[in-house]
Formats: C-alpha cells, sequence, structure tokens
C-alpha cells in the first residue's frame, strides 16, 4: 500500500519491529562513524517514496544532524548535550504523520539512539482503563513495552476528552511521569489534527515543554496529490487513459482551490482510486476475455465526483 494513505485499525497496538533481514546499515548509514560526502543523504534516501513534505524534511535533517554531531562531541571527549527527542506531529488526516513517524523509529535505530527501534501505535483504548488505578497500569505497561523504540499515539488529543472524571487525564499524567523516568530510553510522538493538538497541550503544565519538536503537517497541493495517486496505480498497476488523467487533475484542481477542514489528503485520493477501480470492474464485466490494456487502463467514466465535493466548509 503507498505509505501515505496508510491507516491501522482503531482500538489496536500496531508493533511494527525492525526487519533482522534486512542485515547490518550500509556503511554510509552508520551514523556515528564517518560522514560521507553527501551528509544528509540518509535522509533523502528515506524519504524518496514520499511526495512533498519539504519542510519537514528540512527538519529532520537538522535533528538527524543534532544527533550525529552529539555523537562525535562524546567521541572528541566533549561535553555530551541532553537531547530531548520527543515530538508532536500536526496536520490533518493522510499527510503522512504516521510514514513519518516509521522512519523516525528505523533511523534513530540506526543512528545509535534507540536500543530497538520498533515502532508502537496506540490511540485512547490501549492506554485508558475502566477503574481506578487502571489507566495508570495500561499506560505504564504500553511505554514499557516501547522502551527502545517509538511509541506513537495518535488522536492525542481525545485523551483530554471526557470532563474531569475521564480516566484519560490519568493516562496523561502517566505519560508525563514515565518520560521523567524514562528520559532517553524512547521517543514518545502524539499526533492528531493542528488545532486540537494545540489545545491538548495545555492541558497539563509540564506536557508541552516536554515535547520540545514540534511538527506541522500541511495538506498536499494538488499536483502532490496527482502525484500521489500515480504512485497509487502505479502500485496496483493500473493507468489512466488520456481523458481520465485529465479529469482526476481538474477535480484534485478544484478540491485544493477550496479551505478544507480536516481534508483527508492522500487517503482522500486513496478512496477516490478505490472507487474508480470497483466501477472499472463493473464496467468491463460483461467482457469475456478483456485485452491486458482493458484491464490496466482507467476511464474517464470510472470516475465520479458528487458536485459539492471539496465545497467551502
Amino acid at each position: 500500500m503507498y505509505p501515505q494513505a496508510k491507516t491501522a485499525r482503531p482500538g489496536t497496538i500496531n508493533i511494527v519491529l525492525q526487519d533482522a533481514k534486512a542485515g547490518p546499515a550500509p556503511e554510509s548509514r552508520v551514523l556515528t562513524k564517518e560522514m560521507s560526502p553527501a551528509p544528509f543523504q540518509v535522509i533523502d534516501d528515506f524519504f524518496s517514496s514520499i511526495v512533498g513534505l519539504e519542510g519537514l524534511k528540512r527538519q529532520m535533517k537538522e535533528i538527524y544532524a543534532q544527533v550525529v554531531i552529539a555523537g562525535k562531541r562524546a567521541d572528541a571527549g566533549l561535553k555530551k548535550n541532553q537531547q530531548v527527542l520527543h515530538m508532536v506531529f500536526k496536520g490533518n488526516p493522510g499527510t503522512g504523520k504516521t510514514t513519518l513517524a516509521r522512519m523516525v523509529a528505523r533511523l534513530f535505530h540506526e543512528a545509535g539512539v534507540l536500543e530497538k527501534g520498533h515502532f508502537i501505535e496506540a490511540d485512547r483504548s490501549d492506554l485508558v482503563g475502566e477503574y481506578i488505578g487502571h489507566t495508570a497500569q495500561k499506560t505504564k505497561d504500553l511505554i514499557h513495552k516501547a522502551l527502545g523504540g517509538v511509541l506513537f499515539i495518535d488522536e492525542a488529543y481525545s485523551l483530554a476528552r471526557g470532563g474531569e472524571k475521564d480516566f484519560g487525564k490519568e493516562a496523561i499524567d502517566t505519560i508525563v511521569k514515565c518520560m521523567e523516568d524514562h528520559h532517553d530510553e524512547l521517543v514518545i510522538i502524539l499526533a492528531g489534527y493542528p488545532e486540537e493538538m494545540e489545545d491538548f497541550l495545555t492541558i497539563n503544565p509540564g506536557l508541552s515543554s516536554r515535547f520540545p519538536l514540534k511538527l506541522s503537517f500541511k495538506d498536499y497541493s494538488w499536483r502532490e496529490l496527482s502525484s500521489i495517486a500515480g504512485g497509487m496505480l502505479k502500485d496496483r498497476e493500473y493507468q489512466l487513459a488520456p481523458a481520465a488523467e485529465v479529469k482526476l487533475q481538474e477535480h484534485l484542481r478544484s478540491v485544493c482551490s477550496r479551505s478544507r477542514l480536516n481534508f483527508s489528503n492522500a487517503r482522500y485520493v486513496r478512496n477516490m482510486i478505490e472507487e474508480a477501480v470497483r466501477r472499472h470492474a463493473f464496467r468491463i464485466m460483461t467482457e469475456e476475455s478483456p485485452a491486458k490494456s482493458v484491464l490496466m487502463t482507467l476511464e474517464a467514466e470510472d470516475f465520479s465526483f458528487p458536485k459539492d465535493e471539496g465545497r467551502v466548509h
């Protein structure tokens, strides 16, 4: 599946381990050793399949440089500065937050910052319990599972919903406490919609300061969405007829020209492609032996867009 459109099932803990079969890191990726002639090539390699996110790539290079230079300072006998690498990802759905979080786990593992480099994806249901004391234990257990890797908490602001008697606040307090106890043993990434995340960070007095790295994920332009659609089609071994390509680009241009509240970006494109694939299958179902070109070509009629799509919110 195209990485920028990947979603996880709600209510499940998604654990991704580093691939042991991949073998040791290439020489150019031993980040604390010799610097290659292109010191940021490793970041460019990580982002090679990702459309857009130019501002975020720059920020990741700054973080990466900080990690590498800290190692060189330690090798030179200089004082090792305490690095806090916990992050907040703010952006609409489908802008690559989960994809980048997975890359952070791999990158920091190869850099020697994270011992294991595994990736745990969780949400409110994985942290909040049903009775007093249950939430603290669930949260601690999850953080212990994440030690040596990245704990990614999606829609983190949902922990603050429910009022004073809700156990979500207990989860927040426990996260803050565990961050002090295990400050250099894992990276915690909180993610969610921009405005909701801004409000969420004010819930606990010490929360915002413990997440010094705040990355904003902008909505994609119509050209970037068109490129993402092309990647999805290639992965599925489909292609667009010329008229279908024009129709798709015109629609994306129209959608992106309007104010889009919580627009789902790559997910929107994925759903659009999947609907076109279904309509294509229905259209050619009556053909007894369709040619290969027919089986893989989406026509303009396979794309149907509601008239109010992309309206101003």
